[in-house]
């Protein structure tokens, strides 16, 4: 028998963790190759992780609720492997059995010695440990209110394996230097035993009619995230509005063949992220990434396209080669998605590579917004409502005054790297793009 270890795939350039949400398969069952074993969450989607190999599983490495690293190996499956390879380290599979058992026996004697000194770690509402730092905290004696005032580097302050053993190094040199009487005199010198405790939550002031709603996981990430991205980049705004009537009154004339023909709905979101596609075909300089003092300039057009899940959190599937699809492609590839993400149906793959982003705030009814950058790409395009205005119309005869439809597009980009030339000139070009629409043309 042969043994596989299982790794945690990679999400996505900025996805480097995700949490375990539930093990579908347990120790002992068969799997199959592509059957799912289990289910995870980053802050983009959730998603499952298939088997890459027929197999039993033999070991579950992580517990659900632990965070997981990408590339980290997260459980072991036994598959079949040739009489040969079985046959040719008898002995050596000899030594590894007993070698567990033994570790097994010490291990037991140490947990119950612990137990027996300490009340167990518990995780409270304000601070998550995960069993491993619990495990650690019960053999090594650590208390509850000890362990309660150790900094965390992980994820919202989380206390890592490598925390608590850091801490436990520095805890058993201060205790070597204080039990060391000086030469002198005979006194103990003072060591400062204390340790930084976390700041603690302000409790919220609420009175009896009030409700206090816990943040869901992904809207605590979405809010990290968003704030992480206002501190990271420099964000400037410029908006313009643009003339749509020709695109409306085309719409209109043709959406009813489109959807005979092609079976899908002709929306306005197609044709605007057309014109964006083309634009940064134009302006390559905001088809691109920063990463510390590097910039990373991107050969494909990847666009971004934020939409609504069912629990009111945005996602943001990725359109990949935009600039390459035709409208009918185009229209095909927006449906998909959006339907994929009202059904929480994406997968790890429709949401990672995006290299410029659009959000579509006219939805909502809003003329115009602000969009937060999505890390680490430099841009973001905001589609206002489509309203009727009032507008001055030139031409041959002279001006005169009718009804237009109009849009407003705000456009937000770093301006570390895009000064308000190129992120001016950009819009502009989105806008020249949308006002020449071909009132004739043909799909």
């Amino acid at each position: 028998m042969a043994r596989f270890e299982l790794k945690l795939p990679k999400m996505g350039e900025s996805v480097a963790e995700a949490t375990i949400t539930s093990w579908l398969k347990q120790v002992g069952e068969t799997i199959e190759e592509d059957e799912a074993i289990l289910e995870i969450a980053t802050d983009k989607v959730d998603s499952e992780v298939p088997s890459e190999v027929d197999g039993v599983l033999v070991e579950i490495l992580f517990n659900v609720d632990d965070v997981v690293q990408v590339g980290q190996t997260i459980a072991i499956i036994e598959t079949e492997a040739s009489a040969s390879t079985a046959a040719s380290a008898p002995k050596v599979e000899a030594v590894k059995q007993e070698a567990p058992v033994q570790a097994a026996a010490e291990v037991a004697k140490t947990v119950v010695a612990a137990q027996e000194t300490t009340a167990p770690v518990i995780s409270s509402g304000e601070r998550f440990y995960s069993p491993l730092v619990k495990n650690i905290a019960k053999k090594e004696g650590i208390a509850q209110a000890e362990l309660d005032t150790l900094p965390g580097t992980g994820k919202e302050g989380r206390v890592t394996k490598n925390d608590i053993l850091a801490y436990l190094q520095n805890r058993g040199a201060q205790q070597t230097n204080a039990a060391a009487p000086t030469q002198s005199n005979g006194v103990a010198p003072a060591v400062n035993n204390t340790v930084k405790p976390k700041a603690q939550a302000v409790p919220a002031i609420v009175s009896g009619e009030d409700e206090i709603i816990e943040m869901t996981r992904m809207g605590k990430i979405i809010a990290h995230h968003m704030v992480e991205s206002v501190q990271k980049s420099a964000h400037v705004q410029s908006f313009i509005e643009a003339d749509v009537t020709k695109i409306w009154n085309w719409r209109k004339k043709v959406k009813a063949d489109f959807m005979k023909r092609e079976g899908e709905n002709l929306t306005f979101t197609p044709i605007f992220m057309e014109a964006i596609a083309k634009a940064l075909r134009e302006f390559p300089m905001l088809n691109i990434s920063l990463q510390g003092d590097t910039i990373i300039k991107k050969k494909n057009i990847n666009l971004g396209m934020a939409a609504a899940l069912p629990d009111g959190n945005l996602i943001v599937p990725v359109i990949k080669n935009a600039d390459q699809l035709n409208l009918v492609g185009m229209t095909k590839q927006v449906n998909s998605l959006a339907k994929k993400a009202r059904e929480n149906k994406l997968k790890p793959d429709d949401i990672q590579g995006g290299t410029y982003t659009v959000t579509n705030v006219g939805t909502f009814g809003s003329i115009m917004g602000t969009p937060i950058i999505n890390q680490p790409q430099v841009g973001i395009l905001a589609l206002g409502a489509i309203r009727k205005m009032p507008a001055v119309i030139e031409t041959p005869e002279g001006d005169f005054i009718g009804i237009r439809y109009k849009m407003i597009m705000s456009h937000s980009y770093d301006h570390r790297v895009v000064n308000g030339a190129l992120g001016g000139q950009f819009v502009l070009a989105v806008k020249n793009y949308l006002e020449a629409w071909d009132s004739n043309r043909e799909i």
